[in-house]
Parts: structure tokens; C-alpha cells; sequence
């Protein structure tokens, strides 16, 4: 029979099967074993087993009149319980550990059920969330408790970064990553540090400073079991990670393994992880394996947008796309930054469905929203964006120069699937404004990106004045002398949308009936390719 200390070191150590044999065999079972053998059955993966040893540990530590342990176990049943779905108990047991530290005087106990007060003020009340962050790091730095300090700078990074002051939130961030990575916190509250830095990564597209975090947690995380929480939720960000880089086959690989090791653990991480395998599906052209993905990220409690939206655009059915895009902006209840991939969405949704208005405010916004957060990535979304409603709106010289920041912004960020969807922008701009030869180099050079990355479609911009793909489809069925309401029967558009779709084709073109822009059809031999 072994002791607790040869427990207490195996739980140290990380070394989850051994520590939990060791907690086993100590009789009899105190708080802190029933504690021990609770956690070490938590990140061998088996949850309702976990949850069910927590509460043990929670009525013994309360018998012995251990409050302060009672505390912290209920809050930690109470976040475990969340992350298996189960919201009414984690509302019991959040409850229950503020009761129980009513009548204490003040410990380190106090600053843990901070951790979700906090959490859930940052998207409602700023100030309060930040007084609450520095409440955690003051009762840290009182008792001697390094877990609270860390995660009071980590909440202050966040709330830094809401306030758009961002240059200040992401050095608070990677200082709390760093006290994480250095074994001085408990081993939970060095992976709920990651995944806050990573949403904010997310949030910012800031991907260079998410694959340096993501690697030097995934070497942290190596010695736990692989279903576990950590790995898995690690897991979901290397998908992202390398989708962004346009390893596709690995990202979808590790997005799925992460579905199958998370199942029961984490049910936010398997609909984060479902929702990358639509992703990566959608952008290489699997239409029906990512509207798949995006059903089983939706069943798993996760809004699959915006990549539902756009996956209906590229299905041809861009009046679903706009109407769904449109739904989930309207909602209300989102950040700026919340908003900022679902803006860059709807620019691309409603340029295609013709309505060039909407796309000029949607992409203003994300203007905005770029130049207060200053990231690259959302540069670099704002630039392409903007690019494209001036190409549309035939400001060809303008778009050239937004488009060439874009390009430059996503080649140094190593984004070779965004560089190269700019590059058919920057063709469509270059012929637009009389350059052919400039225009074929940057197809070319897309072009052989689609093709090493495996993209299964490829659109191409070999289109006079800069009309779109879909433009194209409507005059062609227009040239064969059918009338609008035809027109959106044949193309399974709106006769809204085929109006706006006209509009754009006479402008661009410089027809003035609909004969003169059929004898453009056929003079720019639309009808023959």
C-alpha cells in the first residue's frame, strides 16, 4: 500500500494511471485522496466517473470541516459538469461553492468562484470583469496561490483586447501562457489558460501567435492520456492551425481524431472540432462531406456560421447564403469582433448575390473593426474585403491596391489558401484595367496553389470588367433572349436577385438594353467558352 506523498508526486508528475492506481489503494479515503483519485479518473477520460468521486471529495472535505477544499471542489464540479452538457448542475454546484465561502474569512478559496463570474462578464459588463480580474490576482498574490494570479493577468489580457486595446491584452496573455507552461499551476488551470488565449487568437486571426501557443502546448500536454481534455482541445486548435497553412489532409485527420477522443469529455470541443472538418471539406471543395460536418458541429450545440453560409454559396444557392449570413448578424448578442468573420462572410455572399450595397456596409465595418483591433488577419480580411466591392463597383485602381495589401498580408502570414483566392481577385482587377499579361500571372500562380493544395473546384477570373462567376451565368442565359422571371428559374435565384445581378452587368459592361449587353456576350465570347 502506497502513500499519499508517492501519490501526491505521480499526480505531480502528470503520470494519470499510476497516480490513480496509488490514490486507490490508500485506505482509508479522505477529502484529498477521494480528491486525488477523482482527478486522476478526470484526465484518464472516464467524466461521469470523475464527477461522480468530485462530490465524494466535496462531502468529506465538508465532514471534516476542510471549507476552503469543499469550495474549490464545487467549483470544479461545477465547470465539469458544464463541459458534459449538464448546465442545471453546474449552476447548483457554482451556487453552492459561493454559499459555502460566505462565512469564511478571506483565502485563496474566494478567488475560484471568480473564475466564472469573470468569464461571464467579459461579454457583458467590462469593468466589472476587469475588477473581478484583479480581485483574482490580488487574493492570489495574498495566499500564495499562483493558479489565481495567472488567471486574473489572463482575464485582464482579454478584457484588454474587448476594450481594443490589443498590444496590451496579447502581452497579458502570453505572460499568463508562460506562467502556464511552467508547471507552477495545477495542471486544469494551465489548459483553461490555453483555450482562453486561443479564442482570442481565434477572434484577432492571429495565427502565427496561435500555432507558437499550440505547439508549446501541445509538447506540454504530451505525457496525458491522449483522450483526455487537453490533447483533444489541442487537438482542435492544431486542425485550425493547420488549415490555415493548407495541410488540409492532417487538419481534417487531427479535427477528427479529436471528435472520437473528446466524445463524453468536452461536448464544446467536439462541435469546435466538427465544425474545422466542414472548414477544411468546404475550402477544398467536398461540398457534401462539410454540409455533413457542419450538421454534426450543429447537433453537438455549436452555430455552424459562418461556413454554412458560405457553403451554401458555393452549392449555387447564394439567396440561402445572403438570408442565412444576414439572420445570424441581426441576432444581436455578438462582439465587434464576434462579428468580424461573419462580416468578411457577407461581403463575399452579397457581392456574389449582386447586392453591392450590403457588401459595401458589411465590409466598412469589418474596416473598422480591423483599423480599432489592428491584427494582420483581420487586416488582411478587411483588405480583400474592401478590394473586392471597389472591384465590383469598377474603383479598379483602388481595388488593386487594397487587393495587393491582402495578398502581401496573407503571404506573410503564411495563409496560402487566402493568398491565393486574393490572387483571383488581383486577376480579375488586372484585366479589368487592360493588363492581360498581369492578370495570367496571378491566375497561373493561384492556380498552382489550388492545385497543390488539393482544392477539388477551382473558379477562374478569366472574365471581362471584372464580372463575377455568377454575373456570367445571368448573362448568359439573358443572351438566349430569356426574360428575368426565366432567368431566376434556370439559375434557382430570386427575381430580386437577377435584377440586382443585371444592374451590376450593365454597369460594369456599359450596356444600356438588354441587347446591348447581349451583343456583349457574344463579342467577348462568353457564349463560346
Amino acid at each position: 500500500m502506497g502513500t499519499r506523498a508517492e501519490a501526491d508526486e505521480l499526480r505531480r508528475r502528470r503520470d494519470w494511471s499510476a497516480a490513480y492506481e496509488a490514490y486507490a489503494g490508500i485506505q482509508p479515503q479522505d477529502g484529498p485522496v477521494t480528491e486525488g483519485l477523482a482527478e486522476s479518473t478526470w484526465w484518464l477520460g472516464n467524466m461521469e466517473e470523475a464527477i461522480r468521486l468530485y462530490a465524494d471529495a466535496y462531502r468529506l472535505h465538508v465532514d471534516a470541516g476542510d471549507l476552503e477544499s469543499a469550495a474549490r471542489t464545487a467549483v470544479l464540479l461545477s465547470i465539469h459538469c458544464r463541459l458534459v452538457g449538464e448546465s442545471a448542475q453546474s449552476a447548483g454546484w457554482d451556487s453552492r461553492a459561493q454559499r459555502v465561502l460566505e462565512d469564511l474569512p478571506e483565502c485563496a478559496a474566494h478567488g475560484y468562484p471568480l473564475y466564472l463570474g469573470t468569464a461571464g462578464l467579459t461579454g457583458s459588463d467590462l469593468d466589472a470583469a476587469d475588477a473581478s480580474a484583479r480581485r483574482m490576482q490580488d487574493l492570489g498574490r495574498n495566499h500564495g496561490d499562483p493558479n489565481l494570479v495567472a488567471l486574473g493577468v489572463y482575464f485582464e489580457g482579454r478584457i484588454r483586447i474587448k476594450q481594443a486595446r490589443v498590444a496590451e491584452g496579447l502581452a497579458l496573455l502570453d505572460e499568463a501562457m508562460v506562467a502556464a507552461l511552467s508547471d507552477d499551476l495545477d495542471t486544469f488551470w494551465t489548459g483553461a489558460i490555453y483555450c482562453g488565449l486561443m479564442d482570442a487568437c481565434n477572434e484577432l486571426r492571429d495565427l502565427r501567435r496561435a500555432s507558437e501557443w499550440t505547439e508549446a502546448t501541445r509538447r506540454w500536454s504530451d505525457p496525458l492520456p491522449l483522450a483526455s481534455l487537453y490533447p483533444g482541445i489541442c487537438r482542435v486548435h492544431r486542425a485550425q492551425v493547420l488549415q490555415s497553412r493548407g495541410s488540409w489532409a492532417e487538419a481534417e485527420q487531427e479535427a477528427l481524431g479529436a471528435c472520437e477522443d473528446m466524445a463524453g469529455i468536452d461536448v464544446f470541443a467536439v462541435a469546435d472540432a466538427y465544425y474545422e472538418v466542414g472548414e477544411v471539406r468546404r475550402v477544398r471543395g467536398d461540398l457534401a462531406g462539410a454540409e455533413q460536418a457542419y450538421h454534426q458541429a450543429h447537433d453537438h450545440g455549436r452555430d455552424p456560421q459562418p461556413g454554412m453560409a458560405l457553403l451554401r454559396l458555393a452549392q449555387g444557392r447564394p439567396d440561402e447564403a445572403a438570408a442565412s449570413i444576414s439572420a445570424v448578424l441581426c441576432a444581436g448578442g455578438r462582439s465587434r469582433l464576434d462579428r468580424a468573420s461573419l462580416l468578411a462572410a457577407q461581403t463575399t455572399i452579397a457581392l456574389a448575390s449582386g447586392d453591392l450595397d450590403l457588401a459595401e456596409e458589411a465590409s466598412g465595418e469589418l474596416a473598422t473593426t480591423a483599423h480599432d483591433f489592428d491584427s494582420p488577419g483581420l487586416r488582411a480580411d478587411s483588405h480583400r474585403s474592401c478590394g473586392s466591392v471597389m472591384l465590383a463597383r469598377g474603383r479598379t485602381m483602388e481595388a488593386l491596391a487594397e487587393l495587393r495589401l491582402a495578398f502581401n498580408a496573407w503571404n506573410q502570414l503564411d495563409v496560402p489558401y487566402e493568398a491565393a483566392r486574393t490572387r483571383m481577385l488581383l486577376a480579375q482587377a488586372y484585366r479589368a484595367c487592360g493588363d492581360t499579361d498581369a492578370a495570367v500571372r496571378e491566375e497561373s500562380a493561384a492556380q498552382a496553389c489550388f492545385e497543390r493544395l488539393g482544392v477539388l473546384t477551382v473558379e477562374t477570373s478569366d472574365s471581362p470588367d471584372g464580372l463575377t462567376a455568377r454575373e456570367i451565368e445571368v448573362l448568359r442565359v439573358l443572351a438566349t433572349g430569356k426574360s428575368n422571371k426565366e432567368i431566376a428559374e434556370e439559375l434557382f435565384l430570386s427575381p430580386k436577385t437577377v435584377a440586382r445581378h443585371l444592374s451590376n452587368i450593365f454597369a460594369k459592361t456599359g450596356a444600356t438594353s438588354r441587347a446591348a449587353a447581349t451583343a456583349y456576350a457574344y463579342d467577348s465570347g462568353l457564349m463560346a467558352r
